[in-house]
């Protein structure tokens, strides 16, 4: 297993780590700032990941898998955690992570046609602004407040745009061969 790969698991091994602290994070004030640093070194991981595999000609079908995969477990916990804590609205995170389930199946059909479907600029657009959300979230300061609201419902609006752009995009992959 190559370095970007090595780095996409590594942001899966710390979710639970993340959970951890999220849920201690009311009864100690110190684990909401541990929770924040490991969501922010999971979220480098992507971004290190992509570099070091373009960079170095080390891009994998198992990374063009697993790095995607590995983005939406981590912001798709972080929500769910934050539907737990009556943070986010639950209409919300429903759209956001059918928006990721709809994605991971499509990704599946298209890979039965031998197809590899790379994450678009405006799903990375998506993601960065979703962590970014999260971070703020996380955070809970007052004065982050609106802010935060904003990016609620900006990284709705780029989950919804991103679902739209790769379904026209790639809607040949759901047509039925004869």
């Amino acid at each position: 297993m190559n370095l970007p790969n090595k780095l996409t698991m590594l942001r899966v091994l710390l979710i639970p780590v993340f959970v951890v602290f999220m849920m201690l994070a009311p009864d100690h004030a110190w684990c909401r700032y541990a929770a924040v640093g490991v969501f922010i070194a999971a979220s480098l991981t992507d971004l290190l990941d992509g570099k070091i595999a373009r960079k170095y000609d080390m891009v994998t079908n198992f990374g063009k898998f697993m790095d995607p995969l590995a983005d939406k477990l981590l912001v798709c916990t972080a929500l769910i955690c934050f539907v737990h804590f009556h943070m986010i609205p639950t209409w919300i995170v429903i759209i956001i992570v059918a928006r990721e389930f709809t994605i991971s199946g499509f990704r599946l059909v298209a890979a039965e046609k031998g197809i590899v479907l790379a994450a678009s600029k405006l799903a990375k657009v998506k993601t960065t602004f979703q962590m970014i959300m999260i971070i703020v979230l996380i955070l809970d300061f007052p004065f982050l407040y609106i802010p935060g609201q904003i990016l609620i419902y900006l990284s709705l609006v780029l989950t919804v745009a991103s679902l739209a752009e790769y379904l026209i995009k790639n809607r040949s992959i759901l047509k039925e061969e004869k």
